[in-house]
């Protein structure tokens, strides 16, 4: 399974601005910060908006900042909400009576099912504050290094 850039933009602008605590940030700051185009960071931020992970201030003094409690956010659950499709195989059902070309009975499907929900049990351990956290120590350890 591969994640997309979508899901891997939505929680940079997480870990960006959970790292800011609660001081507002731009879309700019976080697109040249992270090389991200302009364009589709606002889509990711307007999404992420809508969701209520992040809060956003129109205006001259305006931006973005984490709305939602960062060590009540599942990784797990986030991408959930982000990502549009899960399918690890697609179904090659014939069209005349539905049932399975490769006349497997749709073990596979369930496999696939069983391995998507133990992926999903596994991120959902894990939150956005272990996130943040875990950039604050290695931007840390960097600035002592520079």
């Amino acid at each position: 399974m591969r994640l997309t850039l979508h899901t891997d933009y939505a929680l940079r602008v997480l870990v960006h601005v959970g790292l800011r605590q609660g001081e507002l940030t731009t879309i700019n700051e976080i697109a040249e910060e992270h090389a991200i185009s302009k364009n589709h960071l606002t889509k990711v931020v307007h999404q992420l908006g809508r969701a209520g992970y992040l809060e956003t201030v129109r205006g001259k003094y305006g931006g973005v900042r984490l709305q939602a409690d960062p060590h009540l956010v599942r990784i797990g659950q986030l991408i959930r909400e982000v990502e549009e499709d899960f399918a690890l195989a697609r179904c090659q059902r014939d069209d005349d009576d539905g049932s399975c070309r490769l006349g497997m009975g749709c073990v596979a499907r369930a496999a696939f099912a069983e391995g998507l929900e133990a992926f999903f049990d596994k991120l959902d351990r894990y939150t956005l504050a272990d996130m943040i956290t875990a950039e604050r120590s290695r931007t840390g350890l960097l600035a002592a290094c520079g």
